[in-house]
């Protein structure tokens, strides 16, 4: 009996991706054909993504594009899950026909009666929004990163309430998974041969405070480091507010946390912090970025910034600037404030004329240009350990990551080599030359 083929888009972030992940195998342990091949597919599953404004036209322009697929292919329908259905859930199947189902951040679990109620042609549209604050978390996965490489979420939600976010509402307060299920998936995707574990939630260094009372994240990263092999671990999503002594000292001391963090700041403002309600202000933040440099030698730091916040004043912006080129991070980006409802500052005064957030955000991301490139430069003519992942024909060179690069938001390392390199083999290269946000090198013989 020929089985039906199920087609998946996923958008966002790589918390969103874990959750495809998650219903890929629910997808495949069905019984069900999963395919890359849009224009095979009897059913296509698009996991949303609603953070901000951009991040709604392209999930819209995407479910737009496959319902053509119904009209002129062999498509039978389209599943809508994730971010944008959770948080439009009275309206997106009312004002896109063209969808056959809903599926909640809370229903992932669901997947599978969402696919099976498509294809089985009822008139009535499948609908699940089970409660987002007692799903189930975690659970086996289909690995879409490759085997090196995987990302390991470790809670759900966030009870930050920043007042330009939309995901407390979209995603629940902030829920810790228990600490043993998480080792056990770290030693699971170990198993399987991962070189790379980003390990990411809303809010990373949140984690175990709503669970055990206190910020247990160091000691997850001991357990994991005790418990597996896995030679990179990567934090991503760190709050500045939440940057202990304690995590600094597992980051200096342990070797396979690479010596790299993601710590967005958002702003340095007093003014804008307090209209953003960060937790801690200016000093939170320049002490987080100062202790993180002296406590981890060698640490690179990412971290981004929203320029146009309401009430955003010359004064404000120009302290922003300052402070990016003080701090001289070396991997930096920037959104333009998005104007969200059912956030509290989508009603706050003194909004910000777009292109004057826009010109902001160029003025920004050029002071933030060299600094890369100084960063990129001084790599030049150093030894780097490279995870490879994969070979391009048209350069005839292989590409990867150093602990420097995080997958998908930074730059490669293109490199030569005159033996051959397997995906997910850790080398080291010789960085030979820099250009933009890329390094190239050759393998060490």
């Amino acid at each position: 009996m020929k089985k039906n083929k199920i087609g998946f888009i996923s958008l966002g972030c790589s918390k969103n991706l874990c959750d495809t992940e998650v219903m890929l195998h629910h997808i495949a342990d069905a019984g069900y054909e999963i395919t890359p091949e849009e224009t095979e597919a009897d059913v296509i599953i698009v996991n949303t993504c609603a953070f901000i404004e951009s991040a709604k036209r392209e999930s819209i322009d995407n479910i737009l594009d496959i319902a053509w697929l119904k009209e002129h292919r062999s498509l039978k329908g389209i599943v809508v899950c994730g971010c944008m259905a959770e948080r439009y859930r009275e309206s997106l199947l009312e004002e896109i026909p063209e969808i056959d189902a809903a599926v909640g951040v809370g229903s992932i679990h669901k997947i599978v009666e969402a696919i099976d109620s498509v294809l089985s042609g009822q008139s009535e549209k499948y609908v699940s929004f089970e409660d987002k604050n007692a799903c189930p978390m975690g659970g086996d996965r289909v690995i879409t990163t490759g085997d090196h490489m995987a990302y390991l979420k470790i809670a759900e939600g966030c009870s930050n309430r920043c007042t330009y976010c939309a995901i407390p509402t979209i995603r629940g307060a902030m829920r810790s998974r228990a600490m043993e299920d998480i080792v056990s998936e770290a030693k699971e995707l170990d198993g399987i041969g991962v070189k790379e574990l980003n390990v990411i939630a809303q809010d990373t260094t949140a984690y175990g405070i709503d669970i055990y009372g206190e910020y247990k994240l160091p000691e997850l990263l001991r357990r994991i480091t005790a418990e597996t092999n896995i030679p990179w671990i990567r934090l991503l999503y760190c709050y500045p507010d939440k940057i202990t002594d304690e995590l600094i000292a597992e980051m200096r001391v342990n070797e396979r946390i690479v010596k790299y963090i993601d710590i967005p700041v958002q702003h340095v403002s007093e003014n804008i912090l307090r209209g953003m309600n960060r937790h801690g202000g200016e000093e939170t933040v320049r002490n987080a970025v100062k202790k993180l440099r002296e406590g981890v030698p060698g640490i690179v730091l990412r971290s981004t910034a929203i320029v146009g916040f309401p009430g955003e004043t010359e004064d404000d912006f120009a302290a922003l600037c300052s402070f990016v080129k003080e701090a001289k991070f070396e991997r930096f980006g920037a959104f333009t404030y998005s104007r969200e409802e059912d956030t509290p500052a989508y009603d706050f005064p003194n909004q910000i004329d777009p292109q004057t957030a826009q010109d902001r955000y160029d003025i920004l991301m050029r002071t933030e240009l060299p600094i890369s490139e100084s960063f990129s430069a001084s790599r030049v003519g150093k030894i780097e350990h490279v995870l490879c992942e994969g070979f391009d024909p048209v350069s005839e060179s292989y590409y990867g990551r150093t602990y420097a690069e995080a997958a998908d938001i930074d730059g490669k390392v293109w490199f030569t080599s005159e033996f051959p390199v397997g995906e997910g083999t850790m080398i080291d290269v010789r960085i030979t030359d820099s250009m933009d946000f890329d390094l190239v090198g050759e393998t060490v013989i």
